[in-house]
């Protein structure tokens, strides 16, 4: 799959080092690197399709200060889409309110047919440029309805219900910046940590330092504000189970080098289950 970090603060402050950890762990996700910097209405973004210790794009990035108050990290093994740069995440589209969101996924959508209708006009391949696709245009529908933007408690309740109904049989971490509040979601255990440190929260597939990251609960949106926990969503059970039939549909759909390489490796489904691919 892919590895997700981000961070929401109320300071700016640096990200060097979480950074340099992160992007260190590409020997596992060689097919893209991304990163956004999101200041209020805006992010910027770069990304390549390459392994992130080999971007000399990146290396010039990482060797100045970052000193952020939101930003989101990612890198990529290719599961759906080929190595190309439409692949890669953060994606980013602007409502019809003006607000620019962003988003970062790591995670499969194995079914959700409302999705489908965005593959003959999406940039890339993927189902997470589908999910952000379908997000905005439910939250556009839903402001013109209103003739106004929706305010932050009917964004919440928006968000909450759509990851709800899409984590339903699929894998679906993520995180997601709409200018003011980032919306954090993890359906598969020990997938996602946090950090409370320097006035931040940090957040990370992995932990990044020797600092005290907790497991990021699961299966509840939670939205944070400046370094904070805003809002907590209603639980919910659609907790992600690897199963046979989605370990074959992966399969099925994966680059053919990386394919190649895992069915040389595993010949049980009880062991390829385990291997990182799927739940680091």
């Amino acid at each position: 799959m892919c590895e997700l970090f981000g961070i929401s603060s109320k300071r700016c402050i640096r990200i060097n080092d979480y950074l340099n950890q992160f992007y260190s762990h590409c020997e596992q996700h060689p097919h893209g690197w991304g990163l956004a910097i999101m200041q209020q209405n805006q992010s910027i973004i770069e990304k390549q399709p390459v392994k992130a210790c080999q971007s000399k794009e990146l290396q010039n990035i990482l060797k100045n200060p970052i000193i952020v108050e939101h930003a989101f990290a990612h890198i990529r093994l290719a599961t759906m889409g080929y190595t190309d740069s439409f692949n890669c995440h953060p994606f980013t589209k602007i409502d019809n309110a003006g607000r620019t969101w962003t988003l970062i996924h790591n995670g499969t959508i194995f079914k959700y047919e409302p999705l489908n209708r965005y593959i003959s006009n999406q940039l890339g391949e993927t189902d997470s440029e589908r999910i952000l696709l379908f997000i905005i245009d439910k939250i556009n529908e839903a402001q013109d309805y209103k003739n106004a933007p929706l305010d932050e408690n009917e964004c919440f309740h928006m968000i909450e219900g759509i990851i709800r109904d899409l984590s339903e049989g699929n894998k679906l971490n993520l995180m997601i910046f709409n200018g003011e509040f980032m919306y954090i979601h993890a359906n598969y255990k020990k997938s996602l940590y946090s950090l409370k440190a320097h006035d931040s929260i940090f957040l990370s597939t992995k932990p990044l330092s020797n600092e005290k990251w907790e497991e990021f609960p699961i299966n509840q949106v939670i939205s944070l504000k400046n370094g904070e926990v805003y809002k907590r969503g209603k639980p919910h059970n659609h907790e992600y189970e690897i199963t046979e039939e989605n370990f074959n549909y992966i399969l099925e759909h994966l680059d053919p080098e990386l394919k190649n390489s895992l069915i040389n490796k595993f010949g049980d489904l009880n062991y390829a289950k385990e291997y990182q691919f799927h739940n680091r």
